[in-house]
């Protein structure tokens, strides 16, 4: 059964409070901004890291969070992941996914099939394990909210970035199909695409191609992890009410659908 939706009301810190959210990527990056915002709102956050030093440094500088170990492509290792988490905060009641790789920066001809099979498994079935893995909980508690973190290269297609741009678009696609499956249960699926966001991602990339994605931005300058957590602090709380597997772009004018 549904909750009713106005007996969440509330502004501020208030909107979280009491919630646990899950962040997979949760150690740096977008993900660790989404987990500081979503705190900020009164959330328990677990960080869900392959790097369990890096995240649980990170959950010591969150206070009340947590650093759960996790593989996003390994069915066992999410099970686990959740069990652990459910054990030491309670159920999820938020989701966000966002651990990703960019892979190499090559063309399709030149694209080793090892590299895109890694980035298509991290990318996508990691993914799709974690919202297979939390969704029906929240479906059966009647509230709860996901947001998957895509990219414009999903919509768009980036050159030289075959793997990463078929992964993302395909995350845009299981939010659909999972938004529409979950559209009367209480539960929102929704992700955001940004253009380019300045992390430590920016690693696994050549210079030629951050200059390509920064000079498709008609604001000319990259985002912020903190301007795309808000749009997911925003995901994730009551403030959002009807809107279900949707794309928000987050591109500096570069999306043009």
């Amino acid at each position: 059964m549904v909750r009713n939706r106005t007996a969440f009301q509330a502004s501020g810190a208030d909107m979280g409070a009491g919630r646990i959210a899950v962040v997979t990527g949760g150690a740096r990056g977008i993900g660790l901004a989404c987990a500081a915002r979503l705190q900020a709102d009164g959330a328990r956050v677990a960080l869900w890291d392959r790097d369990l030093e890096r995240a649980r440094k990170s959950a010591s500088e969150l206070p009340g969070a947590i650093a759960i170990s996790v593989d996003v492509v390994d069915e066992a290792s999410v099970a686990a992941a959740q069990r652990e988490t459910e054990a030491k905060l309670g159920p999820a009641d938020i989701l966000v996914a966002s651990a990703g790789i960019t892979g190499p920066n090559k063309t399709v001809a030149d694209y080793a099939v090892a590299d895109w099979r890694q980035v298509l498994e991290i990318n996508l079935t990691g993914v799709f394990l974690v919202n297979r893995a939390l969704s029906p909980g929240m479906a059966k508690r009647g509230w709860g909210r996901i947001v998957n973190i895509a990219s414009i290269a999903g919509k768009e297609g980036n050159p030289n970035a075959s793997a990463y741009s078929a992964s993302k678009g395909g995350v845009i696609a299981l939010t659909k199909s999972l938004g529409k499956e979950l559209a009367t249960t209480g539960v929102l699926v929704n992700c955001i695409a940004p253009a380019v966001v300045k992390t430590e991602l920016f690693s696994q990339m050549t210079e030629a191609h951050i200059q390509f994605m920064l000079s498709k931005v008609p604001m000319g300058r990259f985002g912020e992890v903190a301007e795309v957590a808000e749009l997911v602090a925003w995901l994730a709380s009551d403030r959002c009410s009807f809107s279900t597997g949707a794309t928000y772009d987050l591109s500096g004018g570069r999306a043009t659908y």
